[in-house]
């Protein structure tokens, strides 16, 4: 997956928005709200989770992109794309995960 293909699904998430439940799983998800959004993540993640504690990588892969995909669709939800993620990953790079931290607790 290169950074097009990311942007490419961002944009369809943003235009899904607007598509009809009934046509469409990502329309669908977002007409329940965040808290349904959310609840995905939670599955997504704890799968991912326990891919990674057996030690698959077929299995920590595709429970990565599951993973990722909902993360994507709760950004399009708050009309946010996977650009606005990569502009804030950009502005950590290079600084240490400890100075960052701190930096958002003032």
């Amino acid at each position: 997956m290169n950074m097009d293909m990311l942007h490419r699904i961002s944009e369809t998430l943003l235009e899904r928005r607007k598509a009809d439940p009934e046509t469409s799983y990502t329309a669908q998800l977002m007409a329940k709200g965040p808290d349904a959004i959310l609840k995905k993540i939670g599955e997504e993640t704890a799968e991912l989770i326990m891919a990674g504690k057996e030690g698959n990588r077929l299995h920590v892969v595709w429970e990565s992109a599951d993973v990722l995909y909902h993360m994507m669709v709760l950004l399009a939800f708050y009309g946010l794309s996977i650009e606005d993620v990569l502009q804030e990953m950009r502005r950590r790079e290079g600084i240490s995960g400890i100075d960052e931290k701190k930096s958002r607790k003032g």
